[in-house]
């Protein structure tokens, strides 16, 4: 019935009887009276080869096993796929599960989901941002508005289903549903479908969409825009679009989650005798006020200029990392400086005044 091979897999059965089922559906068929039994007939042969035990029993005794009398006629017994189904169907039944106004099914297929990678600056991120982004998508058809059919035409219902997208047949005690065939599952026949889509209700098209990043973000962190991702069928709600965030590097700035850590250079003699330097933040230049005796490597703390704390109106702090600065070159006046500094160094002994680890090393010798 089904022209398959005795050793057909479930693939080439299933591909088979949709195609037989579609030549002998007694719509395609006007006229022919002939068409429902073969569709029955086309329906059987599916139902038993599409069962594992059933199959086993038709290879080994062919339409007798079916018979008064052998496993209980062509819709008997649990297994392929009529198995989850017969189980979903009795969930259903007790407990109200997918089925709607009477037993009909929705069919409404969600979208698909998108992903997005985005790409903002370092100031962006820690403030919070607004973009457009341009994505290519499946979005309704604007000629058919979804629906697939031409314009002037619209859907039919399934006259095999009566528009309720499933098929029924008793196996033993239990009603299993399975698909339409004729309309794959759902309830809609288009005769005449839109030369736009080809009759999919959908098509790519670029859509423009708002994305606004909040402040505080960091990398590795994404977005979720719902209903943002590709359209849904058959009445489905939408897709979600995932916009994965990731933030350039900043030529000055480091980031540890909200706290900003940044390097400032200091010349020896504001180590030495103190003084002020300005200091970069994101919200613009400070001055930073410099104690005399500053090592080099000392770490300053700034209040509330770091990263907006995710969900809030906190700020992290800014930390900036003094370096004494040695020039590589130095004019002939400062290099005179430095040598009288250098014998009046030795003169006073200064290093030994130094304490630490300079009074570590004196005691060691003495």
């Amino acid at each position: 019935m089904l022209g398959v091979a005795r050793g057909a897999s479930s693939d080439e059965i299933k591909r088979a009887y949709r195609k037989k089922a579609r030549e002998c559906h007694p719509d395609m068929n006007p006229g022919d009276p002939s068409a429902a039994e073969r569709f029955r007939e086309a329906e059987e042969a599916y139902s038993i080869l599409s069962d594992g035990e059933k199959r086993q029993a038709y290879d080994q005794f062919g339409h007798a096993a079916f018979q008064q009398g052998g496993m209980g006629g062509a819709g008997a017994g649990f297994g392929g796929e009529g198995f989850e189904e017969v189980f979903s169907d009795i969930f259903s039944t007790f407990f109200g599960g997918s089925q709607q106004g009477g037993g009909k099914r929705s069919r409404g297929r969600a979208g698909r989901d998108l992903k997005y990678d985005l790409e903002v600056t370092f100031e962006e991120a820690a403030f919070g941002v607004e973009k457009t982004i341009d994505i290519m998508k499946r979005s309704a058809c604007a000629s058919c508005g979804g629906s697939g059919a031409a314009k002037g035409t619209s859907p039919e219902s399934c006259q095999h289903c009566g528009g309720q997208g499933q098929v029924r047949s008793q196996q033993g005690f239990f009603t299993v549903s399975r698909p339409c065939p004729v309309c794959s599952g759902t309830g809609k026949m288009v005769k005449t479908p839109c030369t736009d889509c080809n009759g999919q209700g959908l098509k790519m098209r670029q859509s423009k969409i708002n994305v606004r990043v909040p402040a505080g973000i960091d990398r590795g962190q994404r977005l979720k825009l719902r209903g943002e991702g590709e359209a849904g069928t058959e009445g489905g709600p939408s897709g979600d679009l995932y916009v994965q965030v990731h933030i350039k590097e900043h030529p000055i700035f480091r980031r540890e989650e909200h706290e900003i850590i940044c390097d400032a250079p200091i010349s020896y003699a504001t180590a030495v005798l103190g003084g002020e330097i300005e200091v970069p933040t994101l919200d613009g230049k400070i001055n930073l006020k410099i104690p005399s005796g500053t090592p080099s490597g000392k770490v300053f703390r700034l209040r509330e200029k770091g990263i907006v704390v995710l969900g809030s109106n906190r700020r992290g702090d800014q930390h900036v990392r003094v370096m004494v600065e040695v020039p590589k070159r130095v004019s002939e006046k400062r290099r005179k400086l430095l040598e009288q500094l250098a014998e009046i160094e030795k003169e006073e002994g200064d290093a030994a005044n130094r304490g630490g680890i300079f009074d570590g090393i004196k005691n060691f010798f003495t």
